[in-house]
């Protein structure tokens, strides 16, 4: 069964039995300035985040091998605190195929730089989705279906809700951690305002954006190049109307921290008026990547 089927089967209210992993994630941990023992360590740790992500059952849904979620997880060592305390960054992204084609739409990017874990080499990674155990783990369970969610997001409308539940439960697990990127006092673009802007109903245009973005754009246009760039055009202007309803939210400038580039791409051949109209949407919701967009006009 297809996770798009299954997808909508969550809202049907069917169970299913876990079967195969749903992530095909590459694991890399970048160690500046470290001895060969520490970066020794880290080579273990890379291994086991590896195992962890990919070959845990996260969802009730059985994936095929090629619709596993494509995705990347970076973390940057910058401060060994003592003992098997570390202080980091984690560069999470994540892609999904486009149907008919041999490209990976770029679904989520974002850097999260309020990392802090304990790791020895030799312990198990332990996790439990029903209490907070650890930072390390949490962080990266977090980030898991949050790229579910999203993924999931694109195949049905407002698909990843269940998924993107469980993140909102590891944050309200994580609220008595010492580590830092859970509170909501702590500052304004952390993981509890991530899943916050995502599950706020406030912002929920911008999750059906992405559904009309990706299954009636990006998805069509092997059969209607025209139209589908016409789909994701309206996309844009669903999220330019959430925009101007509550500007400048951190899930607006995650959404565009993963498409900025794919749309320079897409309306640089487009038609002259569409360009002019994305550029015009574009540099409105995306203000810091104006330059960028403005670019599009120059393909003419």
């Amino acid at each position: 069964m297809s996770k798009y089927i299954g997808t909508l089967l969550v809202f049907l209210g069917f169970a299913l039995s876990s079967s195969a992993q749903e992530m095909n994630a590459q694991v890399s941990i970048s160690t500046p300035g470290m001895s060969d023992t520490e970066r020794q360590i880290m080579q273990t740790l890379r291994s086991d985040l590896r195992e962890f992500v990919n070959e845990t059952n996260w969802t009730p849904f059985e994936f095929e091998t090629r619709e596993r979620i494509e995705a990347s997880i970076q973390i940057t060592i910058e401060d060994r605190m003592g003992g098997d305390e570390y202080r980091a960054s984690i560069q999470v992204s994540s892609r999904r195929p486009v149907y008919n084609t041999s490209y990976d739409s770029p679904v989520f990017n974002h850097r999260d730089r309020d990392f802090e874990f304990r790791y020895r080499q030799g312990d198990p990674l332990e996790y439990d989705p029903n209490s907070f155990l650890n930072n390390l783990t949490s962080v990266v369970a977090y980030y898991v279906y949050i790229i579910i969610g999203f993924d999931f997001d694109t195949f049905a409308p407002l698909g990843g809700t269940p998924y993107f539940k469980q993140a909102q439960n590891i944050v309200n697990q994580a609220q008595n951690a010492t580590q830092p990127g859970w509170k909501s006092f702590e500052n304004q673009r952390n993981r509890y305002w991530l899943i916050e802007n995502i599950m706020n109903n406030r912002y929920r245009r911008i999750r059906e954006a992405m559904y009309r973005y990706h299954r009636q754009g990006f998805d069509n246009m092997t059969d209607n190049m025209d139209l589908a760039r016409a789909e994701v055009l309206e996309a844009l202007e669903m999220l330019q109307r959430a925009h101007r309803e509550r500007p400048g939210t951190l899930l607006m400038q995650t959404v565009m921290n993963a498409k900025s580039d794919e749309l320079v791409n897409l309306f640089s051949e487009a038609p002259g008026m569409e360009q002019t109209n994305a550029i015009e949407i574009l540099s409105e919701i995306d203000p810091s990547n104006s330059s960028k967009y403005r670019r599009i006009a120059d393909s003419n």
